[in-house]
């Protein structure tokens, strides 16, 4: 590599040792690619997937056949009865909210138990912020089962915060926080702690960054509705914008009509030119999600070898692909973004600052050189300029480019003598 990129040899030898040290976890991570492959290879052959579905409608987008049929194909991936897979979607977060306002009603309450929700949730529910329309504006109201002080579910308290729940809530990811990712296995037995008191409550799960890191989805642990974004873990990099919700047929049309109008629901909506790369992207998923586990366990082990804390820990089940990075200042963090910027294929040569995102209560720093803005299934880092000052780095569309980006960050850190080899 040193041929093309002018790295320190002392950091070249440390990410040998690191990359050794990570072999393991790289076998482990191979295997669930290659089981989520075969799934989504199933899916395309059951539903006889042909380069029909990939030329989109205009207009009304009635008898879209693409449209409909990729639905179908997400459903039988994700083990679920319907799916509503729409570049309509914004964002993650406008699926979310379109789940929530979907199934929610005046006097309902929805409780969270996987603590505080991701910051960009905050108005949508109405914790912060009055009188924009959000959930509390319509008379619904919020409540939050705190994790315990490991970062973990609560089990004891849970029983007694959903009894009265229309939605219980989960976050999969560990969002700007320190606490894991909950793997499938956590969110069976949450569920299993909610529906011993409550059969009624909508088991909702925030699937962002989660999609295809384990063998089974939370669908598969008993939950009724999974929500992701297509420029995130499920798009594989190559669906320009969109998301998901998935679940039980009655729920899914629900939110359907949120997103549209009521009566008209899943009919319409055009695919326009974007089918193709959905389904592409929803094909070549697994692969590059295993790409981006692997960027972050190398980046773990990598960063570990030279002192500093990172999460998640190697032995426990992975939740998402998200890695953090506890890098103790922010001289760090700023050094260690501009080396992610820098290292990337697109706007490598401009320098991060952080600034006061839409949505986010403190500033954040956000190194994305990506070919689609703001997919995090590719190579970034991004995190709140607050304490413990932690980077939260996701993404990489092949390993190699992942770990090109992840040492230019250490040798960024190096030149700046904020790291010692």
């Amino acid at each position: 590599m040193n041929s093309v990129f002018d790295f320190d040899p002392r950091l070249l030898q440390a990410a040998k040792e690191a990359e050794a040290a990570a072999a393991e976890q790289f076998a482990a991570i191979d295997a669930v690619s290659q089981h989520a492959s075969a799934k989504v290879l199933r899916a395309f052959q059951l539903n006889q997937v042909s380069a029909a579905c990939f030329a989109g409608a205009n207009g009304y987008g009635y008898d879209d056949v693409g449209r409909d049929k990729l639905d179908r194909v997400w459903a039988d991936v994700f083990h679920t009865e319907d799916a509503l897979v729409r570049h309509q979607f914004v964002s993650g977060t406008h699926a979310l909210s379109t789940a929530l306002f979907g199934v929610l009603r005046t006097g309902d309450k929805m409780v969270s138990v996987t603590g505080a929700p991701y910051d960009t949730l905050e108005e949508v529910i109405g914790i912060r912020g009055k009188g924009n329309g959000s959930l509390a504006d319509f008379g619904i109201s919020y409540a939050q089962c705190d994790l315990t002080g490991d970062g973990t579910p609560d089990y004891d308290a849970i029983p007694h915060a959903v009894k009265c729940a229309r939605v219980v809530y989960l976050q999969r990811s560990r969002g700007y926080s320190l606490r894991p990712a909950l793997s499938v296995a956590d969110i069976a037995q949450i569920v299993k702690t909610v529906r011993a008191v409550n059969t009624d409550a909508i088991i909702m799960v925030d699937n962002c960054y989660g999609e295809f890191v384990d063998y089974d989805e939370p669908t598969d642990a008993g939950a009724d509705l999974i929500i992701g974004s297509l420029i995130k873990n499920p798009g594989g990099g190559i669906a320009q914008t969109g998301g998901y919700i998935a679940g039980k047929a009655w729920l899914v049309e629900q939110c359907a009509y949120r997103l549209t109008c009521v009566g008209m629901g899943k009919e319409v909506g055009c695919s326009l030119n974007q089918c193709r790369e959905m389904y592409l992207g929803l094909f070549m998923a697994p692969e590059v999600v295993a790409n981006a586990r692997k960027t972050g366990a190398f980046a773990a082990s990598l960063f570990g070898m030279l002192g500093y804390e990172c999460l998640p820990d190697p032995s426990r089940a992975a939740g998402d692909i998200i890695t953090v990075l506890k890098l103790r200042e922010p001289k760090a963090m700023e050094a260690f973004c501009a080396g992610i910027q820098a290292g990337s294929p697109v706007d490598s040569y401009v320098t991060p600052e952080a600034w006061d995102m839409p949505g986010y209560e403190s500033k954040v720093i956000m190194a994305a050189g990506t070919f689609t803005g703001g997919a995090s299934i590719e190579l970034s880092a991004d995190g709140p300029m607050r304490e413990p000052y932690a980077v939260y780095l996701q993404g990489g569309l092949t390993y190699g480019s992942g770990k090109l980006g992840v040492l230019t960050a250490a040798q960024f850190m190096c030149n700046a003598g904020l790291l010692t080899l």
